[in-house]
């Protein structure tokens, strides 16, 4: 019997570099979850539909549970982990806290990351564009209405350059 092939994975997460070794099927989320120790992409249908595994990779959302680690060898990911600054949430945490974008809580990092690419590449953001590009993250929960609202709100906070927050607390 033969051993596992393993690949060494350089990848930049959240603006700190790490090496893993990994077997070719290794799936990203894995590589964060169990390798990194970064819990926030949750692992929902494990086939890409609902959006949970959300996280950026050089700049665009990717399912990180259809993603082999493999593929973003050299990538630049960004996770839920890495949008707060300390103590200080990103304006898309605030809105969501304080907009009451987030119930159960299980969709929230993956919908927070796919609204992080959305404010990010296009500041001025419609209301119908959000409600378009959350579209392929799932929700259960809120109706998308409040997740819509703290989206929008955090584009403007974001576009008017704003580090005011709405009331959330840390």
């Amino acid at each position: 019997m033969s051993a596992v092939q393993r690949h060494e994975v350089t990848l930049t997460v959240n603006g700190r570099t790490s090496t893993v070794s990994v077997e070719p099927r290794k799936l990203l989320v894995d590589v964060l979850r169990e390798d990194l120790g970064l819990s926030g992409a949750h692992i929902g249908c494990e086939h890409g539909v609902c959006g949970t595994c959300t996280v950026l990779r050089d700049g665009r959302s990717i399912r990180s549970c259809t993603t082999f680690a493999v593929q973003v060898d050299g990538a630049e990911i960004r996770t839920v982990e890495g949008l707060a600054d300390g103590a200080e949430l990103h304006p898309l945490q605030d809105e969501f806290w304080d907009k009451q974008g987030l119930q159960c809580g299980f969709c929230t990092p993956g919908m927070l990351m796919r609204a992080c690419e959305i404010v990010e590449q296009k500041p001025d953001v419609s209301r119908e564009e959000v409600r378009e590009g959350i579209a392929s993250n799932l929700c259960r929960c809120t109706g998308y209405q409040f997740i819509t609202d703290a989206v929008c709100a955090a584009a403007a906070r974001m576009h008017s350059g704003s580090s005011e927050t709405s009331g959330a607390q840390a």
